[in-house]
């Protein structure tokens, strides 16, 4: 059965956390991380990019010479794609590019997600943040003594305003509620730190 050590304010482990093997098991489903990922970058998509088509471009509705006797291909206006400054062929317009996955496969993406990040050692667990970072240096001295380097996310159970006080300057690190997160924010962040509490409600949400 894996376990996951729980950490102190100080950075000692404490104590273990038994994880259930139907959730944290050897192998992980790679195919449902990628479909989940995918629709969470395709929402994330603004779809702005637009073209003008030839009966949007201004002029064109004089013709440029006439029909016959030229030696040239026939034009009726000079706003025709195939014209210089002309309209655009087939060019994109405004699109919603979000679409939707089964809640199913959302949960198990996010189950196979921190399965991930426990396999590769960079999922943290401690007790609770509690009232010990007054200053904004004693939580990066924090992170440091848990070797906490590159993206940093943290999982809460709930609003901590201190924590958001003492860590709002710190450009690696970045917290939410662990009823808003999704296996797109936990897998492009490096570290994953969470409390007791908080993981105890990310099994639910999990299982």
């Amino acid at each position: 059965m894996p376990a996951l050590p729980i950490h102190n304010t100080q950075g000692q482990a404490t104590e273990t956390m038994d994880l259930p093997e139907s959730l944290f098991g050897p192998r992980i489903n790679q195919d449902i991380i990628h479909q989940a990922v995918l629709m969470y970058q395709a929402a994330h998509r603004q779809g702005n990019a637009s073209t003008k088509e030839r009966g949007m471009v201004s002029g064109g509705g004089k013709k440029p010479y006439r029909q016959k006797g030229t030696g040239r291909a026939r034009a009726g206006s000079n706003r025709s794609p195939l014209w210089h400054k002309g309209g655009v062929v087939f060019g994109p317009h405004p699109r919603e590019f979000r679409y939707d996955i089964p809640r199913k496969i959302k949960i198990a993406a996010l189950r196979e997600s921190m399965n991930a990040k426990l396999m590769a050692k960079d999922l943290f667990c401690i007790d609770r943040f509690g009232s010990d970072f007054s200053k904004t240096k004693d939580f990066v001295r924090f992170l440091t003594g848990l070797d906490l380097q590159g993206k940093v996310l943290a999982l809460l159970e709930e609003r901590d305003e201190k924590l958001e006080r003492v860590s709002r300057n710190i450009p690696y690190f970045r917290s939410m509620l662990i009823k808003d997160v999704n296996a797109y924010d936990i897998l492009r962040s490096k570290k994953i730190l969470l409390t007791k509490a908080a993981f105890k409600k990310l099994l639910e949400r999990i299982q």
